[in-house]
């Protein structure tokens, strides 16, 4: 089978699925496992935001949009030259990744006969579900199908690990846990996001679980005096993470502890990291398991 993933929580599932032999092409932003990139066709290409502040980007991408601009250019030729079975692509977010009607309007143009299968998460459990559909896809539901008991397993053990530690602490309270998903402006978290802060242990708090991230502003977020607040700007490792976190720290509120996270890696993109990124979270928050300093960094 040739596979051509459009987003790259899908190249990330394709390849811990044992598939990586049979997917052709990825996105520019396809990173993930290392190297991914190479040898393969780049279908998709986008904006360069590189060197941007969070509000260049934003006004950039709004600017884009309100001129009907793309954010996203699928390459037809690279697409052409895969000659796809199966492609992986989304609707779920225009900002975030080639649309599904745009890839539809390209295979017709191009008289491109292959399955195309949207995958469109809202939820942790969505994001887990995606992988099996995946597998039935390509042929591989068996592996799928373990491969996604295994990650459900490590859920249950970290569910049972932090309500030990909380318990020990003789406290029955869990720490509420804001996710600073975008900077300038300020956004706080959807999606599967809050799924993963519960998985963790803590309680989301100015979060909307399995619908968009909500604008906010450092005001409400002051107000709402969370416990814990983890800087995980959409599109940035940790690093970005943590030099951001340091930009802002005076507009948070003072005492709250504050950690940055490899969000691109472990936090917004719907894989099977998000289960790693629970597991770090559980341990910024409560020490449960090993802290991996690659992952999850204190700022404050």
């Amino acid at each position: 089978m040739r596979i051509v993933s459009l987003l790259p929580s899908a190249t990330e599932i394709v390849c811990e699925l044992g598939l990586a032999d049979q997917l052709l092409g990825v996105t520019f932003e396809c990173r993930w496992p290392a190297g991914v990139e190479s040898g393969r066709r780049t279908v998709v290409t986008g904006l360069d935001t590189h060197g941007l502040t969070p509000q260049a980007i934003d006004e950039l991408v709004r600017a884009t949009l309100a001129a009907q601009g793309n954010l996203y250019t699928l390459q037809l030729d690279e697409f052409r030259a895969c000659d796809p079975d199966l492609v992986l692509t989304q609707d779920l977010c225009r900002v975030c990744a080639l649309p599904s009607g745009d890839v539809d309007a390209a295979m017709d143009r191009l008289g491109c006969h292959a399955d195309v299968l949207t995958l469109d998460p809202h939820t942790l459990d969505g994001v887990l579900g995606t992988i099996l559909t995946v597998g039935t896809a390509a042929g591989v539901g068996d592996h799928a199908d373990g491969y996604v008991a295994a990650l459900r397993r490590r859920l249950a053990e970290l569910a049972d690990a932090v309500a030990s530690s909380i318990a020990a602490e003789g406290t029955a309270s869990r720490k509420r846990v804001f996710v600073l998903e975008w900077l300038d402006p300020p956004f706080g978290s959807g999606h599967w996001v809050p799924d993963v802060v519960a998985a963790a242990g803590g309680v989301p708090v100015i979060a909307r679980p399995g619908d968009r991230s909500v604008a906010t502003d450092w005001e409400a977020i002051r107000a709402e005096a969370p416990d814990v607040i983890v800087v995980a700007p959409c599109g940035f490792g940790l690093d970005g993470a943590t030099e951001q976190a340091a930009q802002v720290i005076d507009r948070l509120p003072s005492g709250t502890e504050i950690w940055a996270i490899d969000a691109d890696g472990f936090l917004v993109r719907p894989g099977p990291r998000l289960v790693t990124g629970a597991e770090q979270l559980a341990a910024a928050l409560y020490g449960v398991g090993e802290l991996d300093p690659a992952i999850v960094r204190r700022v404050a």
